[in-house]
């Protein structure tokens, strides 16, 4: 049977599992009820499933050819996010304070049922498909699933991950070779000042002027030493100091993110992590208060595979039937795939998913946030079609 009509019989059973992980959303490093139902459908399919989890929490299965070969994995992020759910549906999030409002259901379920499908296909695989299920995308899990062994025995050749998108209509694919997303730096700072009364600011050392400075003047980074044709992106998300109007207080807390579209393996003095180091140290000790800068996380932009991105650019031509529904696509989102793209030629492909009559239309991270399930069918199709393509006899 024709690999779509196969997808057509399975679409009942491909909603249904989305609206499952919507329904159970769990955090990053907290995904077991989710990686259990992994582990039972990928045995219900009798697909090879690793006894280990990778990073607490992540499922690795593997399909073997009949053939020696090239081994193509395939990665679908589990993570949900610490957001309730607003959207009216009736799969509509059990979990208060958790949401799948980045697609990581749709994508669960979709490399699923394809694997379900690829396991019919066994005597046309040269090789392996390596299905990786990883935790915690939204802090960079995938880094930890690398550190394990994820990419080994059988070693990965190449890469391939599908991205639900909502800014994209359905029907569309993204595809882009070069950088595609941000890489990003969370950050966290403390002033530490002199607390006082505010009727005697020159016996304190006030750190929330320090703060308002240093806010600003990193903005001279993306602005001033920055080429302009290097995308650099400084926001702060977190700033908190003081309980009332009439005290100056000891310390002011902020956080928030860097994010950068290009290689940053230059010198640390030249690379925009090490800038915003320099200019915050001066800055302190400007206005003389001590500080305290921890970054959180770090992964590296996003750059898809030129060789891959050709290969998977035919394979969603003949999906598609016409080659204008594959568009470019350029974000300073962060997405930790580039942790597998840097080690293999991988490739990122973003599925559109937006649709605004069925109110999928909200960004990624919103307490709205919804996808058009007719995308669904398209992304598994990607992942059946490539796989078989890449590990052909």
């Amino acid at each position: 049977m024709e690999i779509s009509a196969v997808i057509e019989q399975l679409n009942e059973e491909l909603v249904e599992l989305r609206r499952d992980f919507h329904r159970h959303p769990e955090l990053g490093l907290k995904e077991f009820r989710t990686a259990e139902k992994i582990v039972e459908y990928l045995t219900s399919c009798g697909i090879e499933v690793e006894t280990k989890r990778y990073n607490k929490t992540g499922v690795v299965g593997l399909i073997r050819g009949q053939q020696e070969g090239p081994t193509l994995m395939l990665r679908a992020d589990m993570d949900a996010l610490p957001i309730n759910e607003l959207a009216d549906v009736p799969y509509k999030s059990m979990e208060k304070g958790k949401m799948h409002a980045c697609g990581h259901d749709g994508h669960v379920a979709m490399l699923l049922v394809a694997a379900k499908i690829l396991t019919g296909y066994r005597n046309r695989i040269k090789g392996n498909i390596k299905l990786v299920f990883q935790p915690n995308e939204e802090a960079v899990g995938a880094l930890g699933m690398i550190e394990e062994g994820v990419m080994e025995s059988p070693k990965v050749d190449a890469c391939l991950g599908l991205h639900l998108w909502t800014p994209i209509p359905t029907g569309q694919m993204a595809i882009s070779a070069g950088p595609v997303m941000g890489g990003m730096d969370h950050f966290h700072i403390k002033l530490i000042g002199k607390g006082g009364h505010t009727a005697n600011p020159q016996e304190a050392v006030d750190p929330i002027v320090a703060a308002a400075n240093l806010i600003t003047t990193l903005q001279t980074l993306q602005t001033r030493e920055i080429n302009a044709l290097k995308p650099t992106v400084i926001m702060f998300g977190s700033v908190n100091s003081g309980t009332i109007s009439n005290v100056i207080p000891e310390n002011v807390e902020m956080a928030g993110t860097l994010r950068y579209l290009y290689d940053d393996s230059e010198a640390l003095d030249e690379n925009p992590r090490g800038r915003f180091e320099r200019i915050t140290k001066d800055m302190c000790r400007l206005f003389r208060v001590k500080h305290e800068l921890t970054w959180n996380s770090h992964q590296p932009p996003l750059i898809n595979d030129s060789g891959m991105s050709d290969f998977v650019r035919e394979v969603a031509t003949d999906i598609l039937g016409d080659q204008n529904k594959i568009v470019s696509y350029v974000t300073m989102a962060g997405e930790d795939f580039a942790e597998f793209a840097s080690r293999a030629p991988g490739m990122l492909c973003f599925i559109g998913a937006g649709n605004k009559d069925k109110d999928a239309s909200y960004p990624h991270h919103h307490p709205c946030f919804n996808i058009d399930e007719d995308a669904l069918k398209v992304g598994v199709e990607l992942h059946v079609r490539s796989a078989l393509k890449y590990c052909s006899v």
